[in-house]
């Protein structure tokens, strides 16, 4: 429980999805009330019913495209499909959500005076020219590619969030998240780690696209969300100087490229699996790796600390319960 102040009140919008319901998981181990909002697009009622019977929790069932009014002191806005399987699949729905939401969050924030947090995403680098990626670079994107209802809708929520920053004075939170893994993946959300981890299980051939010799780096569910809080939780050092809003890269700046995850899974799984090759999807990014240097500056040496198997041995135990649970 917190052991300072009156209990926080906090919506999570995409609450019932795999970030989400983690961060949810989080708020209310430390004591806040916590409104869980999700219209279950993608988004699991399974994944926050351990709290069902907690009268620190609500679920709200709402899409916010449509306005939203409630009361509370905190917002994190994550709301939105994150894998290419479930984006591209409503691509006009995908943008509506990044902006829609966007605004109608922000609004929702100005008229409570109330901090919030943005989830962005890495995918607002596009295929990118500098590596790793710093807070600093304007990005390689796309603007009307199969990805781009993703990619595009996320900047332009970044581009809200500072309006309302600049002119609304609202105190906002923007984080660009790296490629994230752990338990209440998706099975069918086709990125690569649950992909991996369900063809491996299956007794599948592993899928990789190109040659795997693309990179990314994977953090681990926990991390993520130990730096979600740190970042939301900054305040004046009274000094005068007011929080760092963002944008600020979260994520593991450990690198492997895809056949190396690929082998991996095989080894931990002890899968009979193969490895084949597909072409390569339009506008994957080659590489992606998070320059971490300002979270660790601004979020007291905040940094993954979960290793790659350790995280991966956790992930495939969810995968093979669920499995045979399906």
């Amino acid at each position: 429980m917190r052991v300072y102040g009156v209990q926080k009140k906090v919506l999570v919008t995409g609450g019932c999805g795999f970030l989400g319901s983690h961060l949810v998981d989080k708020l209310i181990e430390r004591g806040d009330y916590v409104i869980a909002v999700d219209n279950l697009y993608t988004g699991s009622r399974q994944n926050t019913l351990q709290h069902e019977s907690n009268p620190n929790f609500e679920f709200l069932r709402h899409d916010i495209e449509v306005d939203l009014t409630l009361e509370v002191d905190e917002i994190y806005n994550l709301a939105c499909p994150a894998s290419p399987v479930h984006y591209q699949h409503d691509p006009i729905k995908t943008v509506k959500t990044c902006i829609l939401g966007a605004i109608n969050m922000l609004n929702l924030a100005k008229r409570l005076e109330a901090k919030i947090f943005q989830a962005s995403t890495s995918e607002v680098y596009g295929d990118p020219a500098v590596h790793p990626q710093s807070e600093s670079y304007f990005g390689n994107v796309n603007p009307i590619g199969i990805r781009s209802c993703y990619d595009e809708g996320k900047r332009v929520s970044e581009t809200l969030f500072f309006d309302y920053h600049r002119k609304e004075n609202i105190d906002i939170r923007v984080a660009r998240i790296f490629n994230t893994y752990g338990p209440r993946m998706h099975p069918n959300d086709g990125r690569v780690v649950s992909n991996f981890i369900v063809q491996a299980l299956q007794g599948k051939d592993l899928t990789i696209y190109g040659d795997g010799g693309q990179t990314r780096s994977f953090c681990y569910v926990d991390d993520l969300i130990d730096g979600f809080l740190k970042f939301m939780d900054l305040t004046p050092n009274g000094d005068g100087e007011s929080v760092y809003p963002g944008p600020l890269n979260l994520g593991n700046p450990q690198e492997f490229t895809i056949l190396e995850l690929a082998h991996l899974v095989i080894s931990m799984t002890g899968s009979s699996s193969k490895i084949i090759s597909l072409p390569l999807p339009s506008d994957d990014p080659m590489q992606r790796r998070p320059d971490i240097t300002l979270a660790q500056d601004c979020l007291d040496d905040w940094h993954p600390g979960i290793p790659l198997e350790d995280g991966l041995r956790k992930t495939i135990e969810y995968f093979d319960h669920l499995l045979v649970n399906i």
